[in-house]
């Protein structure tokens, strides 16, 4: 697929509409080519939320990298149950899992970035690509005030290394927003968020942050590195 002319003005229109409007429009605009992705994270509940209550015709899939913890899988069996939605899962490649920790061990990835990187190229970015295929529009739960990155991002953009259009609804929108919107709807979330995770991925890659710490410290927390897996790199 080649770079879309008019995002610029598509951007424009976005600006004044709400998250729900914005996600309708795109839906109307690109029928049966938008699919959302969630990790079930706080910003990608209130998204589903908003797909699902408003029956709106966007595909909903998670990747499930093989690592996640417990009560990430069980928020996903409670999710599809509180929305009455089937949220489709991808997997990493058998062959491909195997050849990683034939490579660099069952942890190798705290041993270098490189590792880290190639673990999760495997478990998240090419089975993110799979599900990508097709598609004309890829809708994420990224917010501006996440990451130094994630600031720099737009709320419609083009996503060179997946050739597609990449739509961030809730972009401009502040945590305390998120979790004020999760409480008046009464979105099922991951209880680790009580716990002082704010930012959920993988188990052995995540832990807790402190206070006043970043929101995305706790996210390969031994390196010294932008906190990104590859599946939003600009």
């Amino acid at each position: 697929m080649n770079q879309p002319q008019n995002l610029s003005d598509l951007e424009a229109r976005l600006q004044s509409l709400s998250a729900s409007e914005g996600l309708a429009l795109i839906a109307e605009l690109f029928p049966g080519k938008v699919v959302f992705s969630t990790s079930l994270g706080q910003e990608d509940q209130v998204i589903t939320q908003l797909i699902a209550t408003h029956n709106m015709p966007i595909q909903i899939f998670s990747l499930d990298t093989g690592r996640l913890f417990p009560e990430t899988l069980e928020l996903l069996s409670r999710t599809e149950s509180k929305f009455k939605t089937r949220i489709k899962v991808y997997f990493p490649e058998t062959a491909s899992v195997e050849k990683l920790v034939a490579d660099i061990g069952i942890n190798g990835f705290y041993e270098s970035i490189e590792n880290r990187k190639s673990c999760c190229f495997v478990r998240k970015v090419e089975p993110l690509k799979r599900a990508l295929a097709g598609n004309t529009v890829w809708v994420t739960g990224l917010r501006a005030e996440q990451s130094a990155n994630r600031s720099e991002m737009k709320r419609i953009e083009w996503d060179e290394a997946n050739q597609i259009i990449k739509y961030n609804p809730l972009l401009d929108w502040t945590f305390d927003q998120t979790i004020a919107y999760i409480e008046e709807h009464r979105i099922p979330y991951n209880p680790l968020h009580d716990q002082g995770y704010i930012s959920i991925g993988c188990a052995p890659c995540t832990r807790a942050i402190l206070p006043g710490e970043d929101a995305r410290a706790g996210r390969w927390w031994w390196e010294d590195s932008k906190k990104e897996c590859g599946l939003h790199s600009k």
